[in-house]
């Protein structure tokens, strides 16, 4: 029964990382990993400017996206 409990668990996390993979909820996260190695001296733009300038890059380049 525990190993059923803990298989379910597993393949729930699994289906939550998917969806949050695709949905971009760890962009920001990895936006700023990547800035701080290979641009150490640039500044970090917070979340909300992060946010904003992708949504104005996707919205001047719409034939960059599938949908």
């Amino acid at each position: 029964m525990t190993s059923l409990v803990s298989g379910i668990t597993r393949g729930l996390r699994a289906v939550r990382w998917y969806v949050g993979s695709v949905m971009g909820d760890r962009d920001y996260e990895r936006f700023v990993a990547h800035q701080r190695r290979a641009h150490p001296a640039a500044p970090v733009p917070g979340e909300k400017e992060f946010w904003r300038r992708r949504w104005a890059e996707q919205d001047a380049q719409p034939n960059a996206r599938c949908c």
